[in-house]
């Protein structure tokens, strides 16, 4: 049995569920608070990031969202994330590097340390200009989305991929902590709407962190 150390808001360990989910493979979920830099946790994953999978019959230790995407893409059939031409193969990784990479940088991570980590951690209140450049910064991505989706049936392509599955990790979070403005982005929300109502999402959905409430519309599949 795989066992998946994670928190409810770590869009990475989002990502891996939604792949999860997609592929129909069972798994526990394991509560991890990276930021009290548990020495048990520390030996498994030296980065002390989450996620990290398990799997407790053989003892293997997977670590990094990325390579544990990749590795469920190489050993488990069917529900391909990552298919398609060389050239769709690379677009879908690209498009994963830019949501794990630049929305989490200008987005998702400033609302985590600002919303999140400062209220658990240091119990102290969040920067309002933080928080103000990250919600003006998920404007201009959700662009960037809307753009994609005008030409194309999914993110990456013509079919669902890890691209959406990134994408949607990263934006749930940001719209759990109140910094996603659907009001100018019909075509994003539409296809985000697509993605709530799929089997592997509603887990997420109905997650909460402790003294986090999120969004009226947060869990409704039809926002």
């Amino acid at each position: 049995m795989w066992q998946l150390y994670q928190f409810p808001l770590c869009p990475f360990s989002r990502k891996v569920r939604l792949v999860l989910g997609e592929k129909g493979v069972g798994y526990q979920l394991v509560r991890e608070s990276p930021w009290l830099r548990r020495d048990e946790f520390g030996h498994m994953n030296p980065a002390g990031q989450t996620p990290v999978m398990v799997d407790t019959e053989t003892g293997t230790i997977l670590i990094d969202s990325l390579a544990i995407c990749e590795y469920l893409e190489e050993t488990v059939n069917g529900a391909a994330t990552i298919s398609g031409t060389a050239e769709n193969r690379a677009e879908t990784r690209r498009l994963v590097a830019w949501f794990d990479t630049q929305f989490f940088r200008d987005v998702t991570g400033p609302l985590l340390q600002e919303r999140m980590v400062k209220r658990l951690a240091h119990r102290a209140a969040p920067d309002a200009k933080a928080l103000r450049e990250a919600m003006k910064a998920a404007i201009g991505h959700l662009d960037y989305t809307d753009y994609l989706l005008d030409h194309r049936n999914w993110l990456g392509g013509a079919t669902l991929s890890l691209a959406d599955l990134a994408a949607a990790a990263q934006i749930s979070v940001a719209d759990y902590l109140g910094g996603i403005d659907w009001k100018t982005h019909e075509q994003t929300a539409r296809w985000y709407r697509g993605l709530k109502s799929r089997p592997s999402f509603r887990p997420l959905l109905s997650e909460r962190m402790e003294v986090l409430t999120p969004p009226s519309h947060y869990d409704d599949v039809d926002f």
